[in-house]
């Protein structure tokens, strides 16, 4: 399949949503609303199929000048293992490193997935700023205790 990834556009959000929250039943993701897609498009990133579809998405949420997490994770069902997620956590990273975040860091049930993008485990409380989030936001500690990820990054050293 001749698939890319780029910056996501208005004309996309509805897809990005579709995409995003059909993973939310099961706890893998948290609902996106339009109105939080419209204010982060510019910290999505999207895998396009060859007619423009959205079949991947990946965004970043900023906690202060130093430190992102990678949210919104989500592929096509059917194209699970394919390695798309792997290019679109390499797409955060690189989106991360344009910005200068130090630090990256996820939340979610996928270890195999974020290990072999170069995340190391680490406790939850390593970003207190996530436990403050948790606190206000009830939605995202009902899904279950998922485990957190993190990877280091140099803003002056591009990705190979």
């Amino acid at each position: 399949m001749n698939a890319h990834i780029g910056p996501a556009h208005e004309t996309d959000i509805g897809q990005l949503l579709s995409l995003n929250n059909r993973y939310s039943a099961a706890g893998l993701t948290i609902v996106r609303t339009p109105d939080f897609a419209a204010n982060h498009l510019a910290d999505y990133r999207v895998l396009r199929d060859g007619q423009g579809g959205i079949i991947g998405c990946v965004a970043l949420d900023e906690y202060s000048p130093s430190v992102a997490e990678l949210i919104s994770l989500a592929v096509d069902e059917d194209l699970h293992g394919s390695g798309y997620g792997r290019q679109l956590i390499a797409a955060a990273i690189d989106l991360a490193r344009a910005r200068g975040y130090t630090d990256l860091f996820a939340v979610s049930y996928s270890d195999e997935l974020f290990l072999s993008a170069g995340f190391s485990r680490v406790p939850l409380d390593t970003y207190p700023e996530k436990i403050v989030r948790y606190a206000k936001d009830k939605t995202e500690i009902a899904v279950g205790e998922k485990h957190c990820f993190a990877i280091r990054l140099r803003p002056d050293s591009a990705s190979s």
